[in-house]
């Protein structure tokens, strides 16, 4: 059955790509921007298909993780500046057992990494695990840290597969799964419609507790992307399907005396406009109005950049944005978006350069600017699957700086055959 389950979600996956890398044919000319690659993967020791966002330290260093490597099971990876250039440093290497396809990292208020598998483990339903630096600096490519697994998911009634980034609180760790929970014959897959869980560290190891289970519509179902808090200790995210009418959902969970109370703050896809099957994480700004993507739908069916805004007890949501892949500005299919501070969004698109085309298209990095009660949208980098890379599928993140860094899961060298992807820097 684990194999079963592994196997289905590589087809959900693929499946998930190849309905989202749609067909473009022009992206506007972008403001003076600078793209720089830091690092080009090679496939070999390094591994490849970064796909997921990037963390960065308080010293500037960055790290993420690769889907793949010589062993198949993926890698955590740091850059480190060294006057002009970054060198890459191999933190640690996926061998199936502790882990496998690493989702995105979260950096820890204990300087350590911590992170989720959503494969691999005892039994093939994912894993979560800390990572811890070595007492003294890396001088060698190969720079391991201290691995330890903190929970093994089941698959059952606990959860399985998760996909999200973890958030910290009050020392305990948050996450999503997008399969298990209580109700295992529930939402088509017959293997759980996912959890909200909690991680609280408990006499040297870490116990697991399930803070909800979602069952099928009109609840919401299959979080991939984790949770966000809010000061008052309520939990944010988003569902791909379920809902009214299983397009997808933004939901809340709040603390309840002894458990958590859930409230679907918005049902997506009454008729598509507003859009649906929302993929990556929410976004909260200072106001306490979130923001998030949606993977289709919308008015040309793209997808759309949407808020949510609380007002007497009430959301109301807004499209701020529908993509049109005619117009060449893509799908944001897996990346969420960031907020400057001045209230600009930023955020990337995949491109859908695997069809045979005379104007392939792998993919932008876009800004959206609040004008005049509108939003304003600015492409800053095309891709052109060369040397900086193609088919971005993770949020950027910025430095003090106002930079910009992310992934482009292809390209690089090449941009199939040996393009394994690389790691950018985008400078105003």
């Amino acid at each position: 059955m684990a194999r079963s389950v592994q196997s289905r979600l590589t087809s959900t996956c693929r499946l998930l790509l190849a309905a989202f890398l749609t067909l473009a044919l022009f992206i506007p000319a972008a403001p003076a921007q600078t793209l720089t690659v830091l690092h080009t993967f090679t496939g070999g020791a390094d591994g490849s298909t970064p796909g997921t966002n990037l963390v960065m330290d308080s010293r500037g260093n960055i790290y993420g993780t690769t889907q793949s490597n010589p062993l198949g099971f993926g890698e955590v990876f740091e850059l480190v500046k060294h006057g002009s250039s970054w060198v890459l440093y191999t933190l640690y290497v996926f061998a199936g057992g502790d882990g496998s396809n690493p989702s995105v990292l979260m950096m820890g208020s204990d300087g350590s990494l911590y992170g989720t598998n959503s494969g691999g483990g005892h039994g093939e339903y994912g894993t979560v695990y800390k990572l811890t630096p070595p007492a003294t600096a890396c001088k060698s490519a190969s720079c391991r840290w201290s691995y330890t697994k903190l929970y093994d998911f089941t698959g059952q009634s606990d959860g399985g597969n998760p996909f999200g980034q973890l958030v910290e609180r009050n020392g305990n760790l948050y996450g999503t799964t997008l399969y298990g929970g209580e109700y295992p014959n529930g939402c088509e897959t017959g293997h759980g419609c996912g959890t909200v869980y909690e991680l609280s560290p408990s006499q040297g190891g870490w116990t697991e507790t399930v803070l909800y289970s979602f069952r099928t519509s009109p609840d919401a179902w299959w979080p991939y992307a984790g949770v966000i808090f809010d000061p008052a200790g309520n939990l944010y995210g988003t569902t791909y399907a379920g809902g009214t009418h299983n397009d997808g959902a933004v939901f809340e969970l709040s603390p309840s005396g002894s458990g958590w109370t859930e409230t679907i703050l918005h049902s997506f896809g009454a008729f598509g406009g507003d859009g649906r099957f929302p993929f990556s994480s929410l976004l909260r700004d200072g106001g306490g109005n979130l923001y998030g993507v949606t993977n289709m739908g919308g008015a040309f069916n793209s997808g759309t950049v949407f808020s949510l805004a609380p007002s007497n007890g009430e959301w109301t949501e807004n499209v701020l944005y529908s993509f049109d892949y005619i117009y060449g500005d893509g799908n944001p299919t897996f990346g969420g978006l960031i907020m400057d501070a001045s209230g600009n969004l930023y955020g990337t698109s995949p491109g859908q350069g695997g069809l045979p085309s005379t104007q392939q298209y792998f993919g932008n990095v876009f800004m959206m600017t609040p004008s005049n009660g509108g939003w304003n949208y600015i492409n800053l980098h095309t891709f052109a699957c060369g040397a900086d890379g193609g088919d971005p599928f993770s949020t950027p993140i910025m430095d003090s700086n106002g930079n910009l860094y992310g992934t482009a899961s292809i390209g690089g060298e090449g941009c199939f055959e040996n393009g394994y992807g690389t790691v950018w820097e985008l400078t105003p």
